[in-house]
């Protein structure tokens, strides 16, 4: 017999116990814990969970570009590092690139590395010409302002300068402290899953102020799983 449930069709779960579960994932319970709370099997849970996951990435991946002051930066995810393995970040690891608005917004996507080419190509598609960007002293930025973003500036943590008035990368490096602090609870993100841990966590962060229980909801009323 059909169900109706607005946010979930063709689902044999109520949509008042939907809400429960989805309260229970906007406050980071785990699809465990939530099985548990509401008498819905663990693989029932775990596909609302994906489900809902690859929603929020459709959103993240649609923000419009970021304008203002924003930070660029990259980060390493996953294992640790791999003894006598040396350069920039760690060997095994996964690499992210950030662009964050101060005071707003952050973009992540994960790269195949850090050169020049890929980390601008990101910041061109992501990032509005008019804005200001700050970056560390990594080689992969420069040439920012010969693309056409005038209004760059750099910290070079080599010369133990980490902040210099407005010019800083404060934000950024926040953000990878929140994401490696929620991701590390998960005790290891098999790689296929890791893209849609890393767009909730975005999304998280983006809606840090809002109620997330009410953002989600609404999302899935105009999407529905």
């Amino acid at each position: 017999m059909h169900i109706k449930n607005r946010y979930y069709f063709r689902s044999r779960i109520r949509e008042a116990k939907f809400r429960q579960i989805i309260r229970y994932y906007s406050m980071d319970f785990t699809a465990t814990n939530t099985a548990q709370l509401t008498s819905i099997s663990i693989r029932s849970v775990n596909n609302i969970y994906f489900k809902v996951r690859q929603r929020i990435a459709q959103i993240c991946e649609n923000e419009s570009p970021l304008h203002g002051s924003v930070e660029v930066d990259e980060s390493y995810f996953g294992a640790q590092r791999v003894r006598g393995k040396r350069g920039r970040g760690a060997y095994g690891k996964t690499i992210v690139f950030g662009v964050l608005k101060r005071q707003g917004k952050v973009y992540t996507e994960i790269v195949p590395d850090c050169s020049k080419v890929t980390l601008q190509g990101v910041i061109r598609g992501h990032v509005e010409l008019v804005a200001v960007i700050h970056s560390d002293g990594w080689r992969g930025y420069d040439g920012l302002v010969d693309i056409g973003f005038n209004k760059y500036f750099r910290v070079h943590r080599g010369d133990n300068e980490f902040v210099c008035g407005e010019h800083h990368i404060n934000g950024i490096e926040s953000f990878w402290s929140f994401a490696k602090r929620r991701l590390a609870k998960f005790n290891g993100i098999p790689e296929h899953t890791f893209y849609l841990h890393l767009k909730e966590t975005e999304f998280r962060f983006n809606h840090r102020h809002d109620n997330l229980y009410l953002e989600i909801l609404k999302l899935l009323r105009l999407n529905p799983l």
